[in-house]
């Protein structure tokens, strides 16, 4: 059963029958207008980081600090992979990709950094397909070049996006002028556990891992929108390190999306649940695999919270 394929054709059927009131259409709007566009996030988000040492502790966790700049290799080597920048990733967490180009590079692969932006995931799943797909055709446009230059892959560090992109082929079925280009960038797009998965470990040395004991979040759209569930665990295990037990590991932890701002309590319910799974086994670190899931663990949670990505990156 593909559930995603069902909730694309529910979310039109309920658009298209049922009036939201009027708050929740100006919410969701507001979401569409701000968040896939980094020029209009990023100052606002910009302006909460300046203000976070005088925000409330609650508001502030919603607010993660600037992560320290480091350095980025130069393209460099002749297997070549191209990046989705995203939109909210961009802004909130870049050296989630900073830290991806700098492990891939240890690895003989050179990152790409092209332009392009929003997956089209929230339109998406805000019921307004067609800006979706508007979405979709500027990446296309944007990584074409890349694509008919050789890029290897697509690399995707955030699991929701890749759902999505994977999913483009089928999006855009319909459109003559882009089918051919969607299917193409969905054979080359991968998530970024499964570029790794096939590479030797080795060159990343004995600095692995920094943090001993982690637990390890798989999002939804890891586990069964992209069906890699024990693919990230693995990568980890294989780079040495140890993680902890995590029960009911297949639930949600609430994110999902703008899900945790449109429905906050049922939300939060799950996020509690899911952060006491997390914290049982008395982790030093939270790794998840999804920007999302990210910063909505974050919020909640006294261990540190980071992309997987970066526990190899020492």
């Amino acid at each position: 059963m593909e559930y995603g394929h069902l909730a694309d054709i529910g979310r039109e059927v309920v658009e298209s029958q049922v009036r939201r009131p009027l708050h929740e259409r100006l919410m969701r709007r507001l979401l569409r207008f701000v968040l896939p566009y980094p020029a209009r996030f990023g100052p606002l988000f910009g302006i909460g980081q300046r203000l976070r040492p005088w925000l409330p502790r609650a508001l502030r966790r919603h607010v993660p600090p600037r992560a320290p700049v480091r350095e980025l290799p130069a393209p460099r080597h002749s297997r070549r992979m191209l990046i989705l920048e995203g939109c909210v990733q961009p802004v909130m967490a870049p050296h989630i990709n900073d830290a991806t180009a700098r492990v891939l590079d240890r690895l003989g692969i050179s990152l790409v950094r092209g332009t392009g932006g929003c997956c089209g995931a929230l339109s998406q799943h805000l019921s307004a397909p067609e800006e979706a797909r508007d979405f979709m055709r500027r990446n296309i446009d944007a990584w074409w070049p890349y694509i008919e230059a050789g890029i290897e892959a697509i690399v995707i560090t955030a699991s929701g996006c890749g759902t999505v992109v994977k999913e483009y082929d089928r999006l855009l079925a319909d459109d003559p002028a882009y089918a051919d280009k969607a299917r193409r960038v969905a054979a080359l797009a991968k998530d970024l556990g499964e570029v790794l998965r096939e590479e030797s470990l080795e060159a990343l040395g004995d600095g692995v891992p920094a943090t001993k004991r982690v637990a390890f979040h798989s999002p939804c759209t890891l586990q069964h929108g992209q069906q890699l569930n024990g693919v990230v665990e693995s990568i980890l295990r294989r780079a040495g390190v140890t993680l902890t037990q995590v029960a009911d590991a297949h639930l949600c932890c609430g994110s999902a999306g703008t899900y945790s701002v449109l429905q906050r309590d049922l939300s939060q319910r799950l996020l509690a649940n899911k952060v006491e799974a997390l914290a049982a086994d008395a982790p030093t670190c939270i790794a998840t695999a999804n920007i999302g899931c990210w910063h909505h663990l974050q919020s909640r949670a006294e261990q540190p919270v980071r992309h997987w990505i970066e526990l190899l990156d020492s």
